[in-house]
């Protein structure tokens, strides 16, 4: 990646921006839709919500008011959500689409995620991703949270292998197992709260790889996502810290500081675990 408009190249040929504005635990209003419109300002191409965030609508409006203020285009941008628990099935998952299409004032999705391998009703909820995809409401589907064994699953009765896999990754949760399965199956993984939700910023061994490549903790943890070409979607409101967060692409970490970042893993989760779930 060389810049914040680079892109990844999904298994079925569309190009994903590598880097994104996540905007989980953001409530809908005055401060989301201005983020989302500063972030477009910044350069950021790819913003990623969900039913289930609650703020579909802000997203919608900063992103109507983003490319109004800076002539972009709405095929400029990359946008994803995804189908919540409640509504996975078929009809309720295509009901679903058409309900976050309308919040979010948009024509397509360019991406469309299962949010969790609810046993039982996550095959049926593929298939609609599919129809969604065949008609071309959606330029790409995929899932989230979903562990080698969900995706075997999925794979058995699937006629589309996701583009996506998005799950909870961050030095203290490497997912190596799950890593290299994506690689094998060219389905891309894309990190959440690769921050760790702050947890990491304070680390001794972050703050010390920050003061070497004069970097901030965030920027280095951040490096260390897109250097395992993994996609990565950091959350903030704040101009600044949404320009921080995108001030990445000007040094490379090592391979040795890359893999003492690795080292740090435990395979700690912040968010709740895929395969004991209740929700």
């Amino acid at each position: 990646m060389k810049n914040l408009q680079s892109t990844k190249t999904l298994n079925n040929g569309v190009n994903m921006p590598g880097f994104g504005l996540g905007v989980f635990q953001v409530e809908d209003g005055e401060e989301l839709i201005e983020a989302v419109k500063t972030a477009i300002h910044i350069g950021y191409r790819s913003i990623d919500t969900a039913s289930i965030y609650g703020n579909e609508e802000g997203v919608g409006r900063g992103i109507q008011l983003g490319l109004k203020e800076t002539g972009l285009r709405r095929e400029d941008l990359f946008i994803t959500s995804k189908v919540w628990n409640a509504d996975l099935g078929y009809e309720s998952t295509l009901k679903a689409y058409e309900d976050s299409l309308k919040k979010l004032q948009l024509d397509y999705l360019d991406l469309y995620l299962i949010h969790w391998p609810v046993e039982g009703t996550y095959k049926e909820a593929w298939r609609a991703l599919e129809t969604l995809y065949r008609e071309g409401k959606v330029k790409a589907i995929g899932v989230s949270n979903f562990q080698p064994h969900h995706l075997d699953e999925l794979l058995k009765h699937a006629h589309i292998t996701p583009a996506i896999n998005q799950v909870e990754f961050h030095p203290k949760l490497t997912q190596n197992t799950l890593h290299t399965y994506l690689k094998t199956h060219g389905i891309q993984m894309e990190a959440w709260s690769p921050l760790m939700q702050g947890e990491l910023l304070q680390h001794p061994l972050i703050e010390e790889l920050a003061k070497t490549y004069s970097k901030t903790p965030a920027q280095i943890i951040l490096r260390w996502d897109v250097q395992q070409d993994v996609i990565t979607i950091p959350k903030s409101t704040k101009p600044h810290r949404l320009k921080e967060n995108a001030d990445i692409f000007d040094f490379v970490l090592s391979d040795v500081d890359m893999e003492r970042i690795s080292d740090l893993n435990e395979n700690k989760r912040i968010g709740p675990d895929p395969d004991n779930f209740d929700f």
